[in-house]
């Protein structure tokens, strides 16, 4: 389905990997990348955690992804950025640079909205049920971050609603296996 797509992102396929916290995006894009990588194909791979300003940048990533990543590769030219620290709260100063690959993957909350999918060759929602997503949370970043989980997970929902995200994927997965 990926390969036969056309690129849309300069000469690169773009495939953004959304879903809700604790669904499965991260473990569905590294099997992606290595099943990819193992066929021939350079794959780049962007997790939208490293972009976030902190938790109430949930969603206003966007254009710092758009800016900084998406539009030079699709010029040709490599990307990059500085990941967020969560400990510290603020960006660091290591520069990741994401370079033009057969397939760039950038996986994430919020990754496969309407503004994204126009350059995207291959859109995914992974999904789970709620209780699946929690108790992963818990174990994932302990039971002192639920508070800020619980928010976050409101958020996302009303996002989802709005975008119909799961709704305009190429692709649905079961995260919950």
């Amino acid at each position: 389905m990926l390969l036969a797509a056309p690129p849309r992102l300069g000469r690169s396929r773009l495939v953004l990997v959304d879903g809700p916290s604790g669904a499965g995006k991260t473990f569905y894009a590294g099997r992606l990348a290595e099943d990819l990588s193992g066929s021939g194909r350079s794959v780049a791979t962007v997790h939208t955690d490293d972009l976030l300003d902190g938790w109430d940048d949930q969603f206003t990533y966007w254009s710092r992804l758009e800016r900084q990543v998406l539009a030079p590769i699709r010029h040709g030219a490599p990307g990059g950025y500085h990941p967020y620290d969560w400990h510290l709260r603020r960006f660091g100063t290591e520069w990741v640079t994401v370079w033009p690959a057969d397939v760039v993957l950038v996986e994430g909350v919020g990754c496969g909205r309407a503004e994204g999918r126009a350059w995207a060759s291959l859109t995914v929602y992974v999904y789970a049920p709620a209780a699946v997503r929690r108790a992963r949370s818990i174990v994932r970043d302990g039971p002192a971050m639920q508070p800020a989980l619980r928010e976050w997970r409101r958020r996302e929902a009303i996002h989802f609603a709005a975008d119909a995200t799961a709704l305009q994927a190429d692709l649905r997965i079961d995260g919950s296996a």
